[in-house]
């Protein structure tokens, strides 16, 4: 979904990252993905028991390149 409609659409966009991930693009690449606070919650904890919460906000701090979330899914075994 681009940026500028999910700014129209807030709520519908809130509303739908409760059951998935919205994937925001702006100028046709991806910006960000909005998830409900209990996913957010699930990927602290999976980090946190990784031992990898000072590698996760590293790498968000890092930014480059994105992957899909669909490989995402899969490679957190959520698929």
């Amino acid at each position: 979904m681009k940026v500028s409609e999910a700014r129209e659409k807030l709520a519908e966009v809130v509303e739908t990252a409760q059951s998935e991930a919205v994937v925001l693009e702006r100028y046709g690449q991806t910006a960000a993905v909005v998830v409900s606070m209990e996913r957010y919650e699930e990927l602290l904890d999976a980090f946190e028991e990784a031992g990898d919460v000072v590698a996760f906000d590293a790498a968000m701090a890092e930014g480059g390149e994105s992957l899909p979330w669909e490989q995402v899914k899969a490679d957190l075994g959520w698929s």
